[in-house]
């Protein structure tokens, strides 16, 4: 006979487990163009429907209870390939949308970075202090994305769940599902386009098993990883640490 301790993390193995399969989307114009591209509405470039078809190989053999995305064009195609060969219906919600950039929307990051000089610079070295112009803040943005997460599970407690959404909005989750605070979100990297991310959910809190991955997509498939902004920020990011003295 099980002990009272054992029952228990019995329950808690095999009953109270939510899985998170976490999806940012596929390469999208604005990937590719540099431009901010938060609440616009841009597609799929060919090699982003090429990750997606990698995307889908690797997830073909998991169950999914429910699929979700962002109502976003670059989710929604994404959610496409994921649906292939399933009897699942893609829910869409609004609240799986990116940051609103408000006047950012659009704009090259090159023009960001002379008309928002200061913005940018938040943007870029301290993130969770940042304002959208018109749009969002980055602290509003997590807060909304919390609360959506919360409810999802509490809506599909138990089942295995993929969720396709967005690069900055995984950002700020992974400070939430890490017990971080969102002053951190600048330490978590820039996952790749269709990177999976596998959480799962107790009771207790959130347990991360994998972060980011994209190790279905072949080296010539891959966006982030062959980006020159990528170090750029990287570098500046330091350098800015070391201003502060916390490096």
């Amino acid at each position: 006979m099980l002990s009272v301790m054992a029952m228990r993390n019995e329950e808690r193995r095999f009953f109270m487990k939510t899985t998170l399969y976490i999806v940012r989307h596929g390469e999208a114009e604005g990937n590719i163009n540099r431009t901010f591209h938060g609440w616009t509405d841009s597609s799929l470039t060919p090699k982003g429907h090429r990750q997606c078809e990698q995307l889908a190989k690797r997830l073909e053999s998991i169950d999914f209870d429910e699929i979700l995305s962002s109502p976003l064009k670059r989710t929604k195609q994404t959610v496409e390939y994921i649906l292939r060969g399933r009897k699942n219906k893609i829910s869409l919600n609004e609240n799986l949308k990116e940051i609103n950039g408000g006047e950012w929307e659009g704009v090259s990051w090159e023009d960001l970075s002379i008309n928002w000089p200061k913005e940018y610079e938040i943007w870029d070295v301290e993130p969770h202090l940042h304002q959208m112009p018109n749009g969002e803040s980055v602290a509003g943005f997590q807060k909304r994305l919390i609360q959506t997460f919360d409810d999802i599970i509490k809506t599909h407690q138990g089942k295995r769940i993929c969720i396709v959404t967005h690069g900055t909005g995984i950002k700020t989750l992974m400070c939430h599902f890490k017990g971080l605070p969102l002053s951190e979100m600048v330490n978590i990297s820039w996952y790749d386009n269709t990177s999976v991310t596998l959480i799962e959910h107790f009771r207790e809190g959130y347990e991360v098993l994998l972060e980011g991955d994209d190790s279905h997509l072949e080296e010539d498939l891959k966006t982030v990883k062959h980006q020159d902004w990528v170090a750029l920020l990287e570098e500046k990011i330091k350098k800015a640490k070391e201003k502060r003295g916390e490096i």
